[in-house]
């Protein structure tokens, strides 16, 4: 979105290769494409509302989630059904395939980092935010 909101403000494009990203003012004043043929993102981290980390790419009517924590992806065709309801990666493996791909080379051109598994996480302990007490699933944690 970077380079959309600097055309907007009238501002420099940034030098190219500064950054990954194209405008698409082009598109929001009637034109049909970008000059790339995918769109990318990524979002490697854990956000409150129950956003998990993940990493994305657009391509025509296809639209591949892969997911980092229980590594699965999903498929969805948003010329078929914008809505996301029918996840598709099962009928077309071979699409999965060749959007997995392109998105793997993505992430290793930007240099997106991947999350990886902390060994220390322990899903029964609760932070208190207030006094930085641990609590196990409601109950005090024994010697923490």
């Amino acid at each position: 979105y970077f380079p959309t909101v600097l055309a907007i403000a009238g501002a420099p494009a940034p030098t190219p290769g500064s950054i990954d990203g194209e405008t698409i003012v082009p598109l929001l004043r009637g034109g049909t494409s970008l000059q790339r043929d995918a769109i990318y993102w990524h979002y490697p981290h854990y956000h409150p509302g129950s956003a998990t980390p993940y990493s994305a790419i657009r391509a025509g009517d296809w639209k591949l989630i892969d997911v980092y924590e229980d590594h699965h992806v999903e498929l969805y065709n948003l010329r078929a059904e914008i809505g996301e309801k029918s996840e598709l990666s099962a009928q077309h493996p071979e699409i999965v395939a060749q959007l997995q791909a392109k998105l793997n080379a993505w992430r290793v051109s930007v240099g997106a980092q991947v999350p990886s598994t902390n060994p220390n996480y322990d899903p029964a302990r609760i932070f208190d935010s207030g006094a930085g007490a641990s609590k196990a699933k409601g109950k005090k944690a024994k010697g923490k």
